[in-house]
């Protein structure tokens, strides 16, 4: 019985520790920052983004826009491991079928998705702000000229309807 237990509680010492390492070691564990709620700055209640915390190797996502008190878009998206080891933003904009941006920069605040073949955007950026702030941005050419549009979102607690203004 002492064998056992002695024997658990090293393998339970060195888990901890194992654990940890596999999550540095997993380039989706650095996006833990964005699992949460967001809700759109300056946009009707209910706009914005909620993301699911990393589990089995995914970040699922959904975005909303309400205008006038109706949904008027929305978004299914997936972050997960591509096959050649970059991070893969999948987006299914209202439902349509999904484009895969692969990421180019990966730190503790910024990640940059590129797909230099799809019609607009080419590129999804997702920056952390200080005190809750999360800018989404897309950007790329549109007809010939390049466009960005920004969305300053800030967390809130997932069970509130309330924006912040």
């Amino acid at each position: 019985m002492v064998r056992l237990t002695t024997k658990w509680l090293v393998l339970s010492l060195l888990g901890g520790p194992l654990q940890a390492a596999q999550a540095q070691d997993d380039p989706l564990a650095r996006l833990a920052w964005l699992g949460g709620c967001w809700a759109a700055v300056g946009a009707e209640a209910g706009s914005g983004e909620q993301w699911l915390p990393l589990a089995g190797g995914t970040m699922l996502g959904v975005g909303r826009t309400v205008r006038g008190g109706r949904t008027v878009d929305f978004e299914f998206l997936l972050i997960r491991a591509a096959a050649d080891g970059r991070i893969a933003y999948i987006a299914q904009p209202g439902g349509r079928p999904p484009t895969q941006f692969l990421s180019t920069a990966v730190n503790d605040r910024e990640v940059i998705f590129e797909n230099a073949s799809h019609d607009f955007p080419q590129r999804v950026i997702y920056r952390r702000g200080e005190g809750g702030t999360l800018r989404a941005r897309i950007e790329g050419l549109r007809n010939g000229t390049m466009k960005e549009i920004d969305f300053p979102l800030q967390r809130i607690n997932c069970e509130s309807a309330a924006l912040p203004r």
